[in-house]
């Protein structure tokens, strides 16, 4: 039987060796009462990454969305967002639920939106449309094969949204800093608020970040403990954090190089799957298939673990436990599928 191989996410990383070090040696206080000294270093050293005033250490990326969504809407309003994006369908209809809002989804195909939808949505409220209270965006786009954001379009769509705040989904922000070239605190100087996982693909294994003003953050905090967010001793978890960010980070060019060659090898087999590997840049490959099962069954058989995201759509993501041998193993087993 040969070795497993798992693609499903990069959600199934294990913590590094350095991690655990850090993670046994962590000096730890009650987070609640902001006493937790390796919490607060990390929450200070990402602020200061991307530029922001403050940041707030959360147990998972969709508390660290619903928290932005509560914190900067209004019930009864609309958020502005692409019909694929994470906050829109990968949460369970949490929005609705926890921030009394719905969504204003628009077209996002390519990974980013559009400035002339944003404003359409903004001028649509004097029609009796709800009136929009924040925009999100998604950098990267998970559904769009992890496409980052040229910066150039972000800042045109902050300059439609006009007083409105904007949100950004960065759960895989480093991974768009990597690819793109374009410095995370400068993608974040487009945004009010952004939320970044250290559980993808950086190897930690629990918790997500949100930054923004401090005043908001303040915010953040009672809304956090309101969603059962508090952690006490969270800086046994918080220290994996931190060597996340101080070293996970370059890494992420070998998974975009390895991604690249799975889709090459997707296009290869199912030409009409509709995978293009020149946009490919990141970390994930998605294609359609008639028959995801009988896919996810051969690749099973062979030792590959892989997923779906919708009916119809199948997911490879590659991250730090996947080397080169497993991608091979992979590739070969691809190649062979029904």
């Amino acid at each position: 039987m040969p070795s497993l191989v798992d693609l499903r996410s990069d959600t199934v990383t294990r913590p590094t060796a350095a991690m655990r070090r850090a993670m046994a040696d962590a000096d730890v206080g009650d987070d609640v009462y902001g006493e937790d000294p390796t919490v607060n270093a990390l929450q200070e050293a990402f602020a200061e990454r991307v530029g922001m005033e403050a940041a707030l250490y959360v147990p998972s990326g969709t508390m660290g969305n619903q928290l932005a969504l509560r914190l900067l809407t209004q019930p009864g309003t609309a958020v502005v967002a692409g019909r694929r994006q994470h906050v829109v369908v990968y949460e369970n209809g949490a929005g609705g639920r926890n921030a009394a809002i719905q969504f204003h989804a628009v077209d996002d195909d390519d990974g980013t939106i559009s400035p002339d939808d944003v404003a359409w949505a903004i001028a649509a409220a004097d029609h009796h449309y709800p009136r929009p209270s924040l925009v999100c965006i998604e950098n990267t786009h998970m559904p769009a094969d992890g496409a980052f954001w040229p910066l150039e379009r972000l800042k045109a769509v902050r300059a439609a949204a006009g007083d409105l705040p904007l949100h950004m989904d960065g759960a895989r922000l480093f991974h768009a800093e990597v690819a793109s070239g374009v410095p995370a605190r400068d993608y974040c100087a487009e945004a009010t608020t952004v939320m970044c996982c250290l559980s993808k693909a950086l190897c930690a294994p629990v918790g997500s970040l949100l930054a923004g003003p401090a005043e908001v953050m303040a915010d953040a905090r009672q809304e956090r403990q309101r969603l059962g967010g508090g952690m006490r001793q969270a800086g046994v978890i918080a220290a994996a954090g931190l060597v996340a960010l101080q070293s996970m980070v370059e890494r992420l060019a070998e998974d975009h190089e390895r991604a690249h060659t799975l889709a090459q090898a997707v296009a290869e087999r199912w030409p009409a799957g509709g995978c293009d590997p020149t946009r490919v840049r990141t970390n994930v490959v998605t294609w359609s298939h008639a028959d995801p099962e009988a896919v996810l069954h051969h690749l099973r058989q062979h030792g590959v673990l892989a997923g779906t995201i919708a009916p119809g759509l199948l997911r490879l993501v590659t991250h730090n436990d996947v080397d080169d041998a497993g991608v091979e193993q992979a590739r070969g087993a691809l190649m062979t599928a029904p």
